[in-house]
């Protein structure tokens, strides 16, 4: 069983699958907009939402992140979800927070934690809220 997670933003889904997709040094195997579903009376889609992306996905070496603006006219905003990622490489955990959280909003720097790690959270420019673990010991690998 594979756990892939699903954002849904507000109009900004290609440019964040893009930054994600350079991030983690991924690719974007699919990306399709409203304007390429055949025509369907029953759920119309206006010219300003055409463009918009119905389904997206991105996959790096570790994990995949599927994405979409939303159905059109039930749009879907931010939740009560957070995406941890943990690291045993404390260089690759602190570049990819940097990188990540740039043009974002940091709830707290990464910091020296009692479980024997560094963490940290925050919300990327996207409006995705992230926390880090970097495992500064074997037993802080598994929290």
């Amino acid at each position: 069983m594979t756990l892939i997670p699903y954002l849904f933003f507000d109009g900004t889904c290609a440019d964040a699958m893009q930054f994600y997709a350079k991030v983690f040094n991924g690719t974007l195997p699919a990306m399709q907009r409203w304007s390429e579903m055949p025509p369907n009376p029953d759920y119309p889609i206006t010219d300003e939402q055409k463009n918009r992306v119905m389904h997206a996905r991105m996959d790096s070496k570790d994990f995949s992140l599927m994405g979409s603006d939303g159905t059109p006219g039930n749009e879907q905003k931010g939740g009560n979800i957070s995406l941890s990622l943990n690291f045993d490489d404390l260089a690759e955990g602190e570049k990819l927070f940097n990188m990540l959280s740039s043009g974002g909003a940091v709830e707290t720097p990464l910091t020296d934690m009692f479980w024997g790690a560094k963490f940290g959270q925050f919300t990327d420019k996207f409006g995705i809220d992230w926390s880090f673990n970097i495992a500064l010991t074997p037993a802080a690998a598994t929290t």
